[in-house]
């Protein structure tokens, strides 16, 4: 199994650093929050728009080549903004590469996670009855990684931008040679008439309206997704401009908050066995909400990251939920497609919360921050008050 943990371990904390660091890279590049805001967009509205050609790619060319071929991609493209941010720390040049490695790395992330999810569901498959313990050990990956990565980002950016694109580049290109040794996952015939990649989102989407108790939950999750997109994107200027910390302090936040969501989902696992769906979400439902309202007061550092830490768990908490609900509704005929669509649903609010962001004055976030807890608290109110008396959420 080496073949499959080694390089989901370097694309994994890859995937961290970039993910959490190009937001963090671009306020030390520009001092700029409404910047820092557009770069958290260009992360995520390619990676979205990328979501269906990214399946399609992979079903038809293996997850290994795709694997391969996104990891070299992102060495490369992180390797060359690494060179032009030596040789151009500040000004226009430096602003336009920073700006410009939120979208490619984007794009070339998202490429490698999906094809990294299909190498691990192949290696599941080939295990047999041990499918679960290879599902386990790759969620324990990820989220290690989550722990990991905005740390040590926040870390490295002390000794400044290009040393930190320096290790990212290094670790995007060990994932991709390691890629080449990840077993070849079966293909689409070259024969087989082609898809657009919109039409299994559609199907997807017919397939969650004919799920009422899904669609509300995933409602639900998308407005409080919103909240806590905002936190992320907003996180580097809140921080570093309000708090007064460093860019390793902001590191520290989404490591807590990851290890926070680590052992809420290990105890909901338990809770869910002995309560049932319905009280453990409702109870995680609550406890966000409550927890959103209070980091837009937040008086300074250790209170934020303690309730971004508590908002997060009760997050993972309600994730734990909704894959149990979906693994229940989604017939397995429909169930990739229904799945791809769900994540879709469930990441559209980010780009958005980097849009408030960018148009958000830093000293009126808090005010953002509490209108987005608002709605977050009204989603989930009426998605667990529907789903209250549904039949599928009492065991």
């Amino acid at each position: 199994m080496g073949s499959i943990y080694l390089p989901r371990t370097a694309d994994a904390l890859a995937f961290a650093m970039s993910t959490y660091g190009i937001p963090l890279l671009v306020l030390a590049t520009t001092h700029s929050a409404a910047l820092t805001g557009t770069a958290f967009v260009l992360e995520w509205v390619p990676r979205l728009a990328a979501f269906g050609w990214a399946g399609s790619l992979v079903d038809r060319r293996g997850a290994a080549i795709v694997f391969h071929l996104a990891s070299l991609g992102r060495a490369l493209a992180l390797a060359a903004g690494a060179v032009l941010l030596h040789l151009h720390p500040s000004g226009t040049v430096a602003s336009v590469t920073v700006m410009t490695l939120a979208a490619a790395t984007g794009v070339l992330t998202e490429f490698s996670y999906v094809a990294a999810e299909t190498a691990g569901a192949a290696a599941g498959r080939r295990a047999g009855v041990r499918a679960h313990c290879v599902q386990a050990a790759l969620l324990g990956i990820d989220q290690t990684a989550r722990l990991a990565g905005p740390a040590l980002t926040g870390l490295l950016l002390l000794a400044g931008p290009p040393p930190t694109l320096a290790v990212t580049t290094l670790l995007s290109l060990l994932a991709a040679l390691l890629a080449l040794r990840t077993p070849p996952s079966p293909v689409v015939p070259a024969r087989a008439p082609k898809e657009r990649p919109g039409a299994g989102l559609l199907t997807g989407w017919r397939s969650i309206r004919s799920l009422p108790a899904l669609g509300w939950l995933i409602t639900g999750l998308a407005l409080s997704n919103l909240a806590t997109g905002l936190l992320q994107a907003a996180g580097p200027v809140i921080v570093v401009q309000h708090f007064g910390q460093s860019t390793t302090a902001v590191g520290l936040v989404w490591s807590a908050a990851a290890g926070a969501t680590l052992l809420s989902a290990t105890l909901c696992r338990f809770a869910l066995d002995h309560l049932g769906l319905w009280p453990v979400g409702a109870t995680c439902a609550a406890l966000a909400s409550l927890a959103c309202f209070a980091v837009a007061q937040a008086p300074d550092y250790l209170p934020y990251l303690v309730l971004v830490a508590i908002l997060m768990a009760a997050d993972g908490g309600m994730t734990v939920v909704l894959r149990t609900l979906r693994s229940r509704l989604i017939p397995q005929e429909k169930f990739g497609t229904t799945l791809s669509t769900t994540i879709l649903i469930l990441l559209l609010p980010f780009p958005v919360a980097g849009v408030l962001t960018a148009l958000t004055p830093p000293d009126a976030l808090s005010h953002v921050i509490t209108a987005c807890a608002a709605l977050q608290a009204l989603g989930l109110l009426y998605a667990f008050t529907r789903l209250r008396t549904d039949p599928t959420l009492r065991t």
